[in-house]
C-alpha cells in the first residue's frame, strides 16, 4: 500500500488510541505519586501530535521514496485569508546559480568531488516551482499604480502589492533533501508571513534521490539570485540584501546555512540574518545525541530507509554484504618490543582506495584470506556483544583517552584520542612512526573509525544517506558542521529540541560560528580541500549567533504549532527577522538581536535572561511554557568536548546502528528486492530503444554530422510541441564525459522517472546542444491511447521529486487536513491563553 490519506489514517488510528491510553495512565501515576516535574507531553495536544508524527514518518520508511513524495508534494489549496502566488524561477536564474558554484568548486574538485558540471544542471521543468506568501490583510493591491503600457494579472499585481512589505524571509522546507515540499510547509510560512508583516518566498527544490547534491543547493542559491537580481519580466523589483532574511528547517536549515557559506567564499552579498531550526549539519552522524535522543524524538530509530523500488535503494539486493573489512596490517609502538605484540595489537591503518573493493572483503565473507582470530569486531552484525556492553555504546573510554581490550585491561595500542588532532586539549603521550597518516586518525567515509584502534577497520559498500554518496558525507558543502570556518557570516538565529537526535551537532554548530578559533575543523578536511585551508585563516571573525535550545521539544518544533514552545519560537522568530531587516547595519553591528520580552525563569531575574558569551553570542534555554534562562557552562555540555578529529567521521557504533536497520528492511523486501532488479531491465531496454528510435527520426546532437559543435543560443522550433531552448544548458544525452552519483536521474536509464526525462529533453523541450527535435510519427499518437502516460503530443508530467501532484481530492487530502487540525488547535489554545489573561 503506498503512502496516501487513507493508508496514513489506517496507520495512525491505533497510534492515537494507544496514546489516549497511556497519556491518561501515565498522568493517573504522576498524579498518584506526587510528581509534579513538568513535561512537554503533559499537553495532551503534543503527546498525540507527537506520536502522529513519528507515526507517519515511520510509515514511510515502510513504502517506496516515489511514494512518499509523491504524497508530500501533492498540492493544497491555501486558506482564503493568505495570498499565495505560484511563479517559476526560470532558468536565467538557474544558469547564474551555476556559475557561482562552478567557480565555487573548480575544475578539479568538480571532476574529482561532484563528478562533473553538467549532470545536476539537467532538470525537468523549465525552472524551479516557487510561491510568494503574504497574509491579504497587509496588503493594498488598489495602491499599485504602474503604466508602463504593458498588461498585469492580477497575480502580478499581487506580488507587485507585496513591495510595500519591508521584511522577506526566503524559506527552505526541509524533510530529509528527499520529501517534504512548500505544501507540507505552508501553514508553517504563512504563520512567519503573518508575524513579520511581511511576504515569504518558499522554494520547492529538487529533492534527492533523483537529484542529489548538489542539485538542492544549486535550486536555493538560484532563488536568492532570483530575489536579488530578478529577470527580465519578473513582477518583482530588486530586493536589497538587506531586506532578506533566510530560515530553515532541518535539511531546509543546513542548506541556508550552506549557501551563506557559499556567498561569503565567492564574496557574494549575504542577507540580513538567517533563521537555522533543527539544521541537519552533520550528516555522518558522529555526535552521542544520534544515540541518547532516539526515544524522544520523531526521527526513526534506523534513520530514513524504505521498501525497495527502481528508484531507491540504489542496491536492493547487496552480494557479499553491505559492509566489508579494509585491507589491514600491523601497526606497532615505536617503544614497543616487538616480541611482545600479539594479533590482537593490530591498530587501524591507513585506508585504501574507498572505490577499490579488490582491497577489501565483505563481513563474513568465504574469500577471506587474513586471520579472524585477530578481530575483535565480529564477524556478522547479530553477534554484537563484544561492541556493545548491555546494548548501549560505550562511549566513555574513547572521550577520555582511554584504551584497552574488552576485559577493561590496558592495551599497547594508542587510544584514538591521544592520536588526534585536538587544538591543545590533551598532549600526545606516545610516539608513533606511522600515524602521521590523517587517514588512520580521521578515516573518511565509507571507511569507519573503530571503537577498539586494534580493530581491522570496516568499509560501507551501500549508500546510506538519499542526499549524497557515502564517499561525499564528509564534504563541507554536505555535512556544514565541516566547514574550516563558520565566521564572517550574517547573525543567525538557531533553535533546537533538547530531545532531538541533532541536538548535540546544533549545539556544537552554534558554538563553533560564535567562536572559530575556538573549535577548528578537523586536520583531513584542511588537507582535502585547498579552500577550505584558505578560509581556516581568512574569515576568523566570529559570527553572531543567538543559540536556543527548548526543553521537551523533538526535531522541528515550530511543527507543533499550538505549544507554547513553538508560539515562542514562532514570536521570536519574528521578532529576529524584523530587528535585522529594519535596523541600519551600524546599528546591527553593536545589536544583532532584539530585546525580546522574555517571561524569566524560575531561578532567573527579570533582569538578567540573557546569558551572553563575549559579545557573539547568546546562550540560552527555553522551558515548555516559554521562559528563558542561562544555558549551563561549555564545560558542562557534553558535545562540546568532542575533539575535531571525532567529528564528521562515522563511528563504529553508527555504522551497525544503521546496519541493524538496514539488514531488517533487507529481510522484510526480499521478494520486492528481487521484482525491482528485473523492473530496472525493463526500463532500460526500453530507454535504449527510444534513443535509437530517435535517431532514426532525425535526432542530432551537436557535433554530429557536421563540423557544428556550439549551439547558436536562440529558441527554434521543429514541431509544434517541442521547442530547443538556448538557456536549457544540458540534458541527459550530454553527460559522455560525467560521473553522477548512481542516483542521480539525469544519468539513469533503469526507472520510470528517467524514461519521461529523456523523453522530454527529446522530443519536447531540448537543451540548446539538440540541432533537431526527432519528427513524431501517426503511430505514436495511437500508442499513447492506450498508454496516456507516453503522449507524444504534450509535456510529460516529471519526476515528483521536482515537480508537485495535482489531485481531485482537494479538501479530504491528509495534507490539508493536517493543516486545518493544526489551525484548529492553536485557535483553541490562544483563545483560552487569552481567557486565562483576562482572569
Amino acid at each position: 500500500m503506498t503512502v496516501s490519506t487513507f493508508s496514513a489514517a489506517v496507520h495512525i488510528t491505533p497510534t492515537v488510541i494507544k496514546t489516549l491510553y497511556t497519556h491518561g495512565k501515565r498522568k493517573a501515576k504522576k498524579l498518584r505519586d506526587g510528581d509534579e516535574k513538568e513535561e512537554a507531553t503533559d499537553d495532551i495536544f503534543f503527546d498525540e501530535a507527537f506520536h502522529i508524527v513519528k507515526s507517519f514518518i515511520l510509515l514511510g520508511t515502510k513504502n517506496t521514496v516515489e511514494s512518499l513524495q509523491a504524497f508530500t508534494n501533492t498540492h493544497v489549496p491555501a486558506p482564503p485569508w493568505t495570498a499565495v502566488i505560484p511563479v517559476r524561477v526560470p532558468l536565467q536564474s538557474c544558469n547564474k546559480a551555476a556559475d557561482l558554484l562552478i567557480q565555487w568548486f573548480g575544475p578539479e574538485d568538480l571532476k574529482r568531488v561532484v563528478g562533473g558540471e553538467r549532470w545536476w544542471q539537467v532538470r525537468g521543468l523549465d525552472g524551479i516551482d516557487a510561491e510568494w506568501i503574504a497574509d491579504k490583510s497587509h496588503l493594498r493591491p488598489e495602491s499599485v499604480d504602474i503604466d508602463d503600457g504593458r498588461r498585469y494579472s492580477e497575480e502580478e499585481r499581487l506580488v507587485m502589492s507585496m513591495e510595500q512589505l519591508e521584511t522577506t524571509m526566503l524559506y527552505i522546507h526541509g524533510g530529509g533533501y528527499y520529501w517534504g515540499s512548500i505544501n507540507t510547509h505552508r501553514y508553517q510560512i504563512i504563520k512567519y508571513a503573518h508575524k513579520i508583516r511581511g511576504r515569504a518566498f518558499a522554494v520547492n527544490y529538487r529533492k534527492a534521490p533523483q537529484y542529489p547534491w548538489p542539485c538542492p543547493l544549486h535550486d536555493v542559491l538560484a532563488a536568492y539570485l532570483y530575489l536579488i537580481q530578478p529577470p527580465h519580466g519578473a513582477a518583482h523589483k530588486p530586493i536589497p540584501p538587506s531586506k532578506i532574511i533566510f530560515a530553515g528547517d532541518s535539511a531546509g536549515g543546513a542548506l541556508c546555512l550552506t549557501m551563506l557559506t557559499v556567498l561569503r567564499d565567492l564574496g557574494q552579498p549575504l542577507p540580513a540574518g538567517a533563521v537555522l531550526i533543527s539544521p541537519w549539519v552533520d550528516l555522518t552522524h558522529s555526535f552521542p545525541s544520534i544515540h541518547t535522543n532516539t526515544a524522544t524524538d520523531i526521527i526513526p530509530p534506523h534513520g530514513f530507509m524504505n521498501k525497495p523500488s527502481a528508484l531507491w535503494p540504489m542496491d536492493p539486493i547487496k552480494e557479499g554484504g553491505r559492509v566489508a573489512r579494509a585491507h589491514s596490517d600491523l601497526l606497532r609502538h615505536a617503544n614497543a618490543d616487538p616480541d611482545k605484540i600479539s594479533t590482537r595489537d593490530t591498530a587501524q591503518v591507513p585506508p585504501t582506495d574507498a572505490k577499490k573493493h579488490g582491497d577489501s572483503m565483505p563481513v563474513g565473507s568465504k574469500h577471506e584470506t587474513f586471520d579472524c582470530s585477530a578481530l575483535s569486531v565480529p564477524l556478522k552484525s547479530q553477534e554484537k556483544t563484544s561492541l556493545f556492553d548491555g546494548g548501549k555504546c560505550d562511549l566513555a573510554g574513547r572521550q577520555h583517552g582511554r584504551g584497552g581490550d574488552q576485559n577493561g585491561n590496558p592495551s599497547d595500542t594508542i587510544p584514538i584520542d591521544e592520536l588526534a588532532v585536538n587544538s591543545g586539549r590533551g598532549p600526545i603521550s606516545h610516539s608513533v612512526t606511522d600515524l602521521d597518516d590523517i587517514d588512520f586518525r580521521e578515516p573518511n567515509p565509507p571507511k569507519v573509525l573503530m571503537k577498539n584502534p586494534g580493530d581491522v577497520p570496516l568499509e560501507i559498500r551501500s549508500q546510506i544517506q538519499h542526499y549524497a554518496t557515502t564517499e561525499q558525507l564528509s564534504h563541507p558543502l554536505v555535512s556544514p558542521i565541516l566547514q574550516a570556518s563558520l565566521g564572517n557570516l550574517c547573525p543567525l538565529y538557531i533553535l533546537a529540541g533538547d530531545g532531538e537526535v541533532l541536538r548535540d551537532e546544533i549545539i556544537y554548530l552554534a558554538h563553533k560560528a560564535a567562536n572559530p578559533a575556538e573549535y577548528p575543523v578537523r586536520e583531513g578536511v584542511i588537507r582535502d580541500g585547498m579552500r577550505q585551508k584558505e578560509n581556516a585563516h581568512k574569515f576568523s571573525t566570529p559570527t553572531k549567533v543567538h543559540l536556543q535550545v527548548y526543553d521537551g521539544m523533538c526535531h522541528v518544533l515550530t511543527v507543533f504549532t499550538f505549544t507554547s514552545s513553538a508560539d515562542y519560537a514562532y514570536h521570536s522568530i519574528a521578532k529576529f527577522a524584523k530587528h535585522v531587516t529594519q535596523h541600519s547595519a551600524e546599528y546591527l553591528d553593536q545589536n544583532p538581536f532584539p530585546v525580546l520580552q522574555q517571561t524569566p525563569g524560575p531561578d532567573i531575574p527579570s533582569c538578567a535572561t540573557n546569558d551572553r558569551s563575549g559579545d557573539m553570542m547568546i546562550r540560552e534555554r527555553v522551558d515548555i511554557h516559554g521562559r528563558v534562562r542561562w544555558m549551563e557552562p561549555k564545560e558542562d555540555i557534553a558535545a562540546l568536548q568532542l575533539r575535531p578529529s571525532e567529528i564528521g567521521i562515522i563511528k563504529e557504533e553508527t555504522l551497525f546502528k544503521w546496519l541493524e536497520g538496514q539488514e531488517e528492511w533487507d529481510r522484510r523486501f526480499k521478494y520486492c528486492a528481487t521484482k525491482v532488479m528485473n523492473n530496472r531491465r525493463k526500463f532500460e531496454a526500453k530507454a535504449n530503444s527510444i534513443i535509437d528510435k530517435a535517431k532514426r527520426r532525425g535526432l542530432l546532437l551537436a557535433g554530429e554530422g557536421d563540423d557544428l559543435v556550439e549551439m547558436p543560443m536562440v529558441e527554434r522550433s521543429s514541431v509544434a510541441h517541442g521547442a530547443i531552448r538556448g538557456n536549457r544548458r544540458w540534458g541527459p544525452l550530454d553527460l559522455v564525459d560525467e560521473h553522477p552519483p548512481p542516483t542521480a536521474i539525469a544519468a539513469r536509464r533503469d526507472t520510470q522517472e528517467a524514461l519521461v526525462l529523456l523523453k522530454e529533453s527529446i522530443y519536447h523541450t531540448a537543451p540548446a546542444t539538440h540541432k533537431t527535435i526527432p519528427r513524431v510519427k501517426k503511430v505514436d499518437f495511437v500508442l499513447a491511447a492506450f498508454y496516456p502516460d507516453d503522449s507524444p503530443c504534450r509535456r510529460p508530467r516529471h519526476s515528483v521529486s521536482e515537480q508537485q501532484v495535482h489531485t481531485g481530492m482537494r479538501y479530504i487530502h491528509g495534507m490539508r487536513m493536517w493543516q486545518s487540525i493544526v489551525s484548529c488547535f492553536g485557535r483553541k489554545l490562544a483563545v483560552k491563553a487569552a481567557q486565562d489573561t483576562r482572569r
